[in-house]
């Protein structure tokens, strides 16, 4: 079944598997997914992107709200979470005030959660706009998509919305300072989980310098039914062939 999406600003504490007691942060529109990508393999289900058209349409969460909602709940959570992380309904760097939230969020985070930190899960996508890598900079912990190394793959199993190249992305995350990548990998007929893709997805990591890469598989239904999990001895195959490249790296 896949997930539904979230109605409010504040979901959680949930268990991540890669950041443990994690509150997420819905900075996008309710019950909208709201996202440049229409990746095969999203918990959400498909993109529409007739949003994106209309985004002067869209009505944002206010900023005032969304600093609101984390306060009350950073005082009252108790105990409090190791991660405040900015996830939710697609890519919350689309927001057009992300920079000033993000601020918001982490002068709320020093009063209210000192030993919170503060993280985001992010496609990447609009990592070359200055305010945006400047904002991101400010939070601990940068979670970076990059599943593919081609952008003939990219097209094909990310299915980005018109417009969004590559190697646009690849620029913008050589230039953001300890980046963390992450990478889902599927098997079947549209996964990305080939040879070719591999070599070309590690030529990419070798080009940004990432501080970690994270790599994991489906743990949820997907929207495409031609992809399936790969095995923890695969996963753990892929995590060698970084360590002999000698790229930090972790697997889920």
């Amino acid at each position: 079944m896949l997930l539904k999406l979230q109605e409010n600003i504040i979901y959680g504490p949930i268990q991540s598997r890669r950041l443990g007691r994690s509150l997420g942060i819905n900075i996008l529109p309710p019950s909208i997914k709201y996202c440049n990508f229409n990746c095969l393999y999203c918990q959400y289900g498909w993109t529409d992107f007739h949003w994106l058209k209309n985004k002067k349409q869209m009505s944002f969460p206010e900023t005032k709200k969304i600093l609101e909602a984390v306060e009350r709940t950073l005082t009252s959570l108790n105990p409090k979470p190791a991660y405040i992380t900015f996830s939710g309904n697609g890519e919350p760097t689309l927001h057009p005030n992300f920079h000033e939230i993000v601020n918001g969020v982490i002068r709320l985070r020093n009063t209210l959660s000192p030993a919170s930190k503060t993280a985001i899960l992010s496609n990447s996508t609009t990592v070359l706009n200055p305010d945006i890598q400047k904002a991101l900079s400010n939070l601990d912990s940068r979670i970076m998509k990059l599943d593919t190394g081609s952008q003939r793959m990219f097209l094909k199993y990310n299915r980005p919305a018109k417009g969004v190249k590559l190697h646009s992305i690849l620029k913008g995350l050589k230039q953001l300072q300890n980046v963390t990548i992450q990478t889902l990998f599927t098997k079947g007929a549209d996964g990305n989980y080939s040879k070719e893709n591999l070599n070309d997805w590690i030529q990419k990591l070798k080009f940004i310098s990432p501080q970690t890469v994270q790599i994991y598989t489906l743990d949820r239904d997907t929207p495409s039914r031609s992809l399936c999990s790969l095995s923890q001895e695969e996963l753990a195959d892929i995590n060698s062939l970084l360590k002999k490249e000698k790229i930090a790296s972790e697997y889920f």
